[in-house]
């Protein structure tokens, strides 16, 4: 079941996914929670302090989920799928390339290639040509070269069921990003779909999100 939850808290959504990951059984129907948050910067497990820069009156907010930190804000479709992988048959390395390639097929019905990097979660789109289908290839010093992060993965599993999720990057104010090293990564790009030329809204990224994640992780 997708449940659009509109604007909602971060602290108050993180605590309500947790809820109900350990309160559910092997009947509970899994679920997937699509939401926006007020500005907020959230820390995962192994998230460094040195990599908050500056964060401008940002509440930075310790979480349970893995990565470093990353930002949410208005203007971004953040997906929360709380999926019991055992029924669904699969391991936590298929989960997160299940939840990259919903992110990819969404950016393509927009006329985006998504990338992702080695040793790197997440989805990123070549600055230069963000609908050019050239696969990147050849060793490179920096594997972020000429890149832009457009979607953050950071994900917890506990018994074999997962919560957090992604979080997709819209049409949003992207200055707080210069507030951190998103995901750990000193210099990296942010970007969002109005940067690079698509013109949308919420809704409907969302709801094409939702359509991609319900149709790829349902047994």
């Amino acid at each position: 079941m997708v449940r659009v939850l509109g604007r909602v808290d971060y602290a108050a959504t993180m605590d309500a996914m947790r809820g109900f990951t350990e309160q559910r059984d092997e009947s509970t129907p899994d679920e997937i929670w699509l939401c926006e948050h007020a500005p907020v910067y959230t820390q995962g497990l192994a998230g460094q302090a040195g990599h908050v820069l500056n964060p401008r009156g940002i509440p930075v907010l310790q979480t349970n989920r893995g990565g470093q930190v990353t930002y949410h804000g208005p203007g971004q479709v953040v997906a929360y799928p709380l999926i019991d992988l055992r029924r669904l048959g699969i391991y936590v390395k298929e989960y997160v390339y299940r939840l990259e390639h919903c992110v990819i097929k969404t950016l393509e019905g927009f006329g985006i290639t998504g990338h992702r990097v080695a040793g790197a979660p997440g989805i990123y789109v070549e600055l230069a040509d963000p609908s050019g289908h050239a696969a990147r290839t050849g060793p490179r010093s920096d594997p972020f070269e000429g890149l832009g992060k457009i979607a953050a993965l950071g994900i917890k599993v506990t018994r074999h069921c997962t919560y957090h999720g992604v979080a997709l990057n819209v049409a949003m104010d992207l200055s707080p990003f210069d507030g951190i090293n998103p995901c750990g990564y000193a210099g990296l790009q942010t970007v969002d779909l109005a940067k690079i030329g698509v013109s949308t809204d919420w809704d409907t990224v969302a709801g094409r999100l939702g359509d991609k994640l319900a149709s790829h992780l349902s047994p």
